[in-house]
């Protein structure tokens, strides 16, 4: 699973309110395996890393509407400006159409990471969720608050089928979402702090260096890259399009 369809899965259930800042520890479960999802907030900005990938961080400006990716190992960045993010987002859209189902309370009840949580689920003739919600988090209004920043962006469209996470009476700490034709992704909240987050963790690190985006658009065939006679042939790091992704 790569990171990009692994950050919506973490942040489908995401505008900013003044206060707090906010870091939601997640774990995703898969076919693939178990993977660490680390979520900051800070005003209207976001940042995540998932364990599947350590070393590629995405930041989210949802004021700005522009993404930036980061590729920690080769110390370089790619940054997608507003208008590249909106050309991304409408392909999104165009395969994400699916029909929205109202979550309702089952009754069914279970301790969950040692809270009392229950079960509401909600399905259509392609996905079924079901949703832990934990009604007696501390602060969970103002958590999920936060956690709409990212309805604001270009994810919008990937977790458009999804309920909004602050019509829940608490705060939503396991869900499970099953696609049709794809493994079931269990999506549980391990930890949540509202310490102060420095600017920092929301911006390229100095001395990275500026990747160039690809001119072709995706589903077409990059130019072919010419390498001069005295230009050594070993590899070096080249820009990719930010992955597409479907449900």
């Amino acid at each position: 699973m790569k990171i990009l369809p692994l950050f919506c899965l973490a942040t489908f259930t995401f505008v900013p309110i003044a206060g707090a800042d906010l870091t939601i520890v997640q774990s995703i479960e898969s076919n693939t395996g178990a993977h660490k999802v680390n979520l900051k907030i800070k005003g209207e900005r976001a940042r995540v890393e998932v364990e599947v990938n350590p070393n590629v961080s995405m930041i989210v400006d949802s004021k700005s509407g522009e993404v930036i990716k980061i590729e920690h190992d080769q110390k370089t960045f790619l940054h997608f400006d507003k208008d590249k993010v909106k050309e991304i987002e409408d392909r999104m859209r165009a395969t994400s159409s699916l029909e929205i189902a109202t979550p309702k309370p089952t009754g069914t009840k279970e301790k969950i990471n040692g809270y009392e949580a229950e079960e509401y689920t909600a399905e259509t003739p392609t996905y079924k969720a079901s949703y832990w919600v934990a009604k007696t988090y501390p602060r969970f209004q103002e958590i999920l608050t936060q956690m709409k920043l990212l309805q604001k962006s270009i994810f919008a469209s990937v977790r458009k089928p999804m309920p909004e996470y602050y019509d829940f009476p608490g705060l939503p700490i396991r869900t499970k979402i099953k696609f049709q034709d794809q493994p079931e992704v269990t999506i549980t909240i391990t930890s949540v702090s509202q310490a102060p987050l420095p600017d920092s963790d929301f911006s390229a690190p100095p001395g990275y260096t500026k990747m160039e985006l690809p001119v072709w658009r995706a589903g077409t065939p990059p130019p072919p890259k010419v390498t001069p006679a005295n230009e050594s042939k070993s590899p070096t790091p080249t820009a990719t399009a930010m992955p597409a992704v479907t449900p």
